[in-house]
């Protein structure tokens, strides 16, 4: 998903460099990629959105104004989703899920069921929650699988979650 992702990011810079480019649709384009990446709020979207040609009395005057604004909203467009594409190579991708915030990688979740868990506690558990069954037949599973894992297996989930630096990365202020 991620390497689409980073295509799909990729594609839009190669973009920029199109004879017929069209930094409105380009935008549009962009915006919506980002949106579904990063989700409707993030800072990405609102810098692609200022980007503007700017049609002044100085820029209309001058014949090298035109290309000068418009390569400068490229450049500028490029930055943002060059940063983009380092920050989901780095960090992976936020991903929204239940009460989990958008900025929290979905990853630390699971790799904390993941070091504490057995290989097959957790197996089960994903096979369960993946199971297209009632939502009290899952519920119910769930909070069997829970129990046979103990006390002290749950406090270390909770703590690999807690302590993880993109839970509390996520925190509100």
């Amino acid at each position: 998903m991620i390497e689409k992702q980073i295509e799909l990011l990729k594609h839009q810079i190669e973009k920029l460099d199109h004879k017929n480019f069209d930094l409105t649709a380009w935008k549009t384009h962009t915006m919506i990629l980002l949106a579904r990446i990063f989700g409707e709020d993030s800072q990405k979207i609102k810098q692609i959105e200022k980007l503007e040609y700017e049609y002044n009395s100085w820029s209309l005057r001058d014949t090298t104004g035109h290309s000068a604004y418009l390569d400068s909203c490229k450049k500028l467009g490029r930055e943002i989703l060059e940063a983009s594409i380092t920050e989901i190579e780095v960090l992976g991708t936020p991903r929204k899920s239940g009460n989990l915030t958008a900025g929290m990688d979905f990853n630390v979740v699971l790799n904390a069921l993941n070091d504490e868990l057995k290989g097959f506690q957790y197996k089960n558990l994903v096979k369960t929650l993946k199971a297209e069954i009632l939502p009290d037949e899952k519920r119910r599973l769930v909070n069997e699988i829970i129990r046979d894992t103990g006390e002290e297996t749950l406090r270390n989930i909770l703590e690999n979650i807690l302590l993880n630096p993109s839970f509390i990365a996520g925190l509100p202020e």
